[in-house]
């Protein structure tokens, strides 16, 4: 059996199964990180991010407005992926200021 400290990051939409998910949270001891991230030490014997989508998904109804970020240690290296969903555009985006380039490199 192997052991890994993950942090996972959740975004279930307005009608999302948030209570399967908080369900599944609180029997695995999950740690409250902040609105919508949780931390916890999560056992699994081989394959950690299927055997965890496999158990994430016996408690949490999923569909396409489903999104949840696992952050892992891998390695030697912090990892991240989606393991539900995927990323969209930043509320951030356009904000920032970048300098045009005058020549691209590479083309």
């Amino acid at each position: 059996m192997n052991k890994s400290f993950i942090w996972l990051s959740f975004d279930l939409g307005i009608q999302g199964d948030y209570e399967g998910l908080y369900n599944w949270l609180d029997t695995h001891h999950a740690l409250e990180c902040g609105d919508s991230l949780a931390g916890l030490d999560y056992e699994y014997d081989t394959e950690l991010i299927e055997e965890l989508k496999k158990d994430i998904q016996e408690y949490v109804r999923t569909d396409k407005k489903t999104r949840i970020y696992l952050i892992r240690p891998e390695s030697g290296k912090m990892k991240g992926r989606f393991i539900f969903g995927n990323r969209k555009n930043a509320p951030w985006s356009g904000y920032g200021q970048h300098i045009a380039q005058e020549e691209d490199d590479g083309i």
